[in-house]
């Protein structure tokens, strides 16, 4: 299945359009500008001191990363990975929570990608939560989430 990628505009706010998923909406969306642009210090100023991100390798149960150093080295990496390529399939906010349904691309081929999804948690206007999931079998994965 192909899905033409996502621009981060292009989230949408499901459930009550207030404040606080205005405010979850524009940092998803500047996170994910910061990574289509490849500019790792782009969300330094989006993730909380506090923040916890439960990453996908190594499999079956990922890592948990704590604070914010540890979380935007897992998120730096993948932002100065040049030759990669970060498509959105679905995005939607529902208050201080995102769902992001994507594909990461290393190469063409489909056999060179994965799909997965991410769930995010924004307080006060920091990434303070992220759960990550994937889709399928790692053996090919390329290894930049480590």
């Amino acid at each position: 299945m192909k899905y033409s990628s996502l621009t981060p505009s292009q989230i949408e706010i499901r459930g009550a359009v207030d404040g606080v998923a205005n405010e979850t909406k524009d940092v998803i969306r500047r996170f994910h500008e910061a990574i289509d642009r490849h500019d790792p210090e782009g969300a330094e100023e989006l993730v909380a001191d506090e923040c916890i991100l439960e990453n996908t390798n190594p499999a079956p149960n990922g890592s948990r990363h704590v604070g914010k150093v540890a979380c935007l080295a897992i998120w730096q990496r993948l932002a100065r990975s040049t030759g990669t390529e970060f498509e959105r399939e679905e995005v939607f906010v529902v208050g201080d929570r995102a769902v992001i349904r994507w594909r990461y691309r290393w190469g063409k081929a489909d056999g060179r990608s994965i799909r997965g999804i991410n769930l995010m948690r924004v307080h006060g206007g920091r990434i303070v939560k992220v759960m990550d999931y994937v889709k399928g079998q790692r053996k090919h994965r390329r290894p930049i989430w480590r």
